[in-house]
């Protein structure tokens, strides 16, 4: 064929293959931008199917349209919630693999912070709509419950499903006290106006009462807020090391060694920028879904009889974390504690310290009288459930047996908060406790 080209004229691309070697990979080389750009749709179809057909659990995917659907055309508030709920299980499993895919091209570290506030978008946009609306408690009751839900009920799954598996997992513990440490700032925060507010109902004259715990509520809040981007600096520049996975091998177990091959190759299936971009798809998604459910869930209350505190601090919760339960749970399994506690703990101090002062500030460009006072009873549940945490991760391990105690923790709280009361007065609690 050479010598038949160089006899018509073409001695020019002759050279041309002499020197490259390959006509094919010539011509790939020569119409890479044309090929790239025209054969993107088809990318993004087969990473699209890849993503999808890894995981059974994405057959539910079919109930995403429909719980929208159901939503938008005002169904039956059973139908609604239903359908909205299955929906939120594949879309969880998704932003699940997708934030594995971040966390294995960007770091751990990052790619928990990452998880953390894709998951805490939904709780952020439904409490931003609580608060236009007014609805001081429901924004408190839902970032109380979010912050319990991840401490307790995620990591006490992670411990649990992990303990399962693996006969002891370890973690950094450097990393683990420090999140603590966090969580306990965050803690006192509350439990600082609790306090005050008991001090000046108690008072003769209780008449600025209002004025100083929002005051309290909003130059508190503006510090929390400053700890929090010292903690991001703290988390992914100055002591970036320290957040780094450890090496988390598990004694005993055959499998370990002919399993990471293989996890390796299932992280590096969609390169950042494609796990970015399902991040986002399937965040709103979530949102919408979420949005649909939460909505229907006043009718159901209305059925059921269950209270509107039970509802914000454990029913709502859960669903809207939904995301973060599925991931850390999952990384949990895969031996990735770090990871998990990162998704799990890390959640909850963004919530701490983000989120909730983020919305006080919030309230108080919109006038709206969002403040950093829950009730004492909260307030102590959330301080005692703090200190359990922060007494099983301290050694820097875990099993099965601490998972089950931080899931006991869960259900006591969850039943003392089922006969918890809507509307409790405060300050004809501490005239009764002062006559006495």
């Amino acid at each position: 064929m050479s010598g038949l080209s160089n006899s018509n004229g073409f001695q020019e691309p002759d050279e041309r293959e002499a020197l490259i070697g390959d006509p094919h990979r010539r011509n790939s080389a020569r119409f890479k931008p044309e090929l790239h750009w025209s054969n993107w749709p088809s990318q993004a179809v087969r990473l699209t199917w890849a993503t999808i057909s890894r995981d059974y659990v994405n057959v539910l995917l079919i109930f995403v349209p429909l719980g929208i659907i159901a939503g938008a055309l005002h169904w039956d508030s059973t139908a609604v919630f239903t359908l909205n709920f299955l929906a939120i299980v594949p879309l969880a499993s998704l932003l699940s693999f997708a934030t594995e895919e971040l966390a294995a091209t960007l770091g751990q570290a990052l790619g928990g912070l990452m998880n953390a506030t894709f998951g805490n978008a939904v709780e952020l946009i439904v409490s931003i709509i609580a608060l236009k609306d007014h609805q001081i408690r429901v924004v408190q009751a839902s970032m109380l419950g979010s912050i319990l839900s991840n401490i307790l009920l995620v990591l006490g799954c992670c411990f649990l499903v992990g303990g399962i598996r693996y006969p002891e997992q370890s973690f950094n513990s450097t990393v683990a006290s420090t999140m603590s440490s966090l969580m306990t700032v965050s803690s006192a925060s509350l439990i600082i106006p609790a306090t005050l507010y008991a001090s000046l109902a108690s008072a003769k004259d209780p008449s600025h009462k209002t004025e100083n715990i929002l005051f309290l509520s909003h130059w508190t809040a503006i510090i929390l807020l400053v700890l929090y981007i010292i903690y991001l600096f703290f988390q992914l520049r100055s002591h970036a090391h320290l957040f780094e996975e450890v090496n988390n091998e598990a004694s005993g177990d055959p499998e370990s060694a002919g399993e990471g091959n293989e996890e390796h190759e299932e992280e590096h299936l969609l390169n950042p920028w494609a796990a970015s971009i399902a991040l986002v798809i399937v965040t709103v998604l979530v949102a919408i879904c979420a949005d649909y459910l939460v909505g229907s869930i006043d009718s159901i209350v209305e059925k059921t009889g269950m209270s509107r505190t039970f509802i914000g601090l454990v029913l709502i919760p859960i669903v809207g974390n939904a995301a973060e339960h599925v991931t850390a749970v999952i990384v949990a399994y895969k031996g990735k504690m770090d990871l998990a506690i990162g998704v799990a703990i890390g959640s909850s101090l963004q919530i701490a310290l983000f989120v909730t002062p983020f919305l006080v500030i919030l309230g108080w460009i919109m006038n709206v009288d969002m403040t950093l006072h829950f009730h004492i009873f909260e307030t102590v549940a959330f301080f005692i459930s703090g200190l359990v945490v922060t007494f099983l991760i301290q050694d820097g391990k875990s099993n099965y047996l601490e998972g089950c105690l931080c899931l006991g923790m869960y259900l006591i709280l969850a039943l003392a908060f089922y006969v918890y009361p809507d509307n409790v007065d405060e300050d004809a609690l501490f005239h009764a406790l002062k006559l006495r």
